[in-house]
């Protein structure tokens, strides 16, 4: 692929990302109104309705909320891991140094979180929510981002992209093993079947796309009935679309090209919309300090910061990776910041660990609270960071010396 292509491609996809940002804030916002008003019961009736159809050996009937949460963001994690894969192939992740950084910030950003969460709610009825801390909302981390514009270096989304891909994927592995009440290996067998057959697909130089689709339906269907997170279904599809260094635009290309607005301006949309139906009540503020609150709160606002800036420190240290190119530590730790942005996975998480409500609540408001203020202060600090050194650079070319002409 041309390197006029790839940029192009990059461009596009962010640039959506940014007006999409917009949009999904705006969501969020008609979604909480929605929740508050009397139109909530109905709301949440709508999302609770089932739609689709079933048989005697199969099942495609699922909640409004279901098919968004579990069908429509396979798409994205289906767009995200496309992004991801070119950038591997040939772009910002392409070296292993720079592809090992977000491992390892990644695994900063659970293991601190999860840590800092325990210690609140250490031999607790609310120990079990460990994992709620530990997830990043890589579509709003990314909708955040996208709102600085060129304040943010390029190679600094494509971090936070794969950054927040792997802390989700590593969410997902902690729902199946520690939040799942049953996998069923029958069904995980029938998906490594169709994965096997996709990556012969690849294999054999398969090109068109219509033979990975319709394979990564059924993928969807079995992981989704085997009792893990549907979206992993995505990831998994991207990583077996076919790509190419070469000039010739490669079917990742061409998927990548037809899912960019799409997702940007219709699917995450509805997703913010289904999600953030958090009505309000006054018990919630409570919440807040109870070690439930302090742990959510102090997991994603603090640890998650420190964790990724560490993590990634250790592992340029060691001589592992080094930092995205055009950034600085400060710029590393501004990601962490966005990083704390759980919302979605986090909530989803809360939901697994507690049957009573009121712990729901709390853990749903307290997972708000902390994404606002989290998504807030990343963007503030960022573009502080960028205005400094905008203005450092202004300064060193005033005060560079004019050179004389000679006599």
């Amino acid at each position: 692929m041309s390197k006029g292509i790839n940029l192009e491609t990059f461009k596009n996809f962010f640039r959506s990302k940014q007006i999409g940002g917009i949009v999904l804030l705006l969501c969020v916002v008609i979604s909480l109104i929605i929740a508050n008003s009397p139109l909530g019961e109905n709301f949440q009736n709508l999302l609770s309705t089932l739609v689709g159809f079933s048989g005697d050996s199969f099942s495609l009937e699922y909640t409004v909320a279901a098919w968004i949460n579990d069908g429509l963001m396979a798409i994205f994690f289906l767009l995200v891991g496309l992004e991801i894969k070119r950038e591997v192939i040939e772009g910002e992740l392409s070296s292993p140094r720079k592809a090992a950084m977000p491992i390892f910030a990644a695994l900063g950003g659970m293991l601190l979180p999860a840590l800092v969460y325990t210690l609140f709610n250490f031999n607790t009825s609310t120990s079990g929510g460990w994992g709620i801390p530990m997830a990043t909302d890589i579509a709003f981390a990314l909708g955040v981002l996208s709102l600085l514009g060129k304040k943010a270096p390029a190679s600094l989304k494509i971090f936070l992209a794969a950054l927040a891909i792997v802390d989700d994927l590593g969410a997902i592995l902690v729902i199946a093993f520690f939040y799942t009440d049953e996998v069923h290996f029958s069904q995980l067998l029938y998906a490594g079947g169709i994965m096997a057959l996709l990556i012969l697909l690849n294999r054999l130089g398969v090109k068109r796309l219509v033979f990975y689709i319709i394979p990564g339906l059924f993928l969807w269907y079995f992981v989704h009935h085997s009792g893990i997170h549907a979206t992993i279904a995505g990831v998994l599809l991207a990583m077996t679309i076919p790509t190419n260094p070469t000039r010739h635009t490669s079917p990742l290309e061409k998927l990548e090209h037809m899912l960019v607005r799409p997702v940007a301006f219709i699917i995450m949309p509805i997703f913010a919309l289904a999600n953030t139906n958090i009505r309000f009540e006054s018990s919630m503020m409570d919440g807040l300090y109870s070690p439930l609150g302090l742990g959510i709160i102090g997991g994603l606002l603090v640890a998650k910061p420190v964790g990724i800036t560490l993590f990634s420190w250790l592992s340029v240290k060691m001589g592992f990776s080094s930092l995205p190119s055009q950034s600085t530590w400060k710029h590393i730790f501004g990601l962490g910041l966005l990083a704390g942005i759980g919302f979605t996975m986090s909530i989803f998480i809360a939901l697994l660990s507690f049957g009573s409500l009121e712990n729901q609540l709390e853990a749903k408001f307290s997972i708000l609270v902390a994404s606002v203020i989290a998504g807030i202060s990343g963007y503030i600090f960022l573009s502080k960071v960028n205005k400094r050194i905008t203005d450092r650079k202004k300064l060193l070319r005033h005060r560079k010396p004019s050179v004389k002409p000679a006599n």
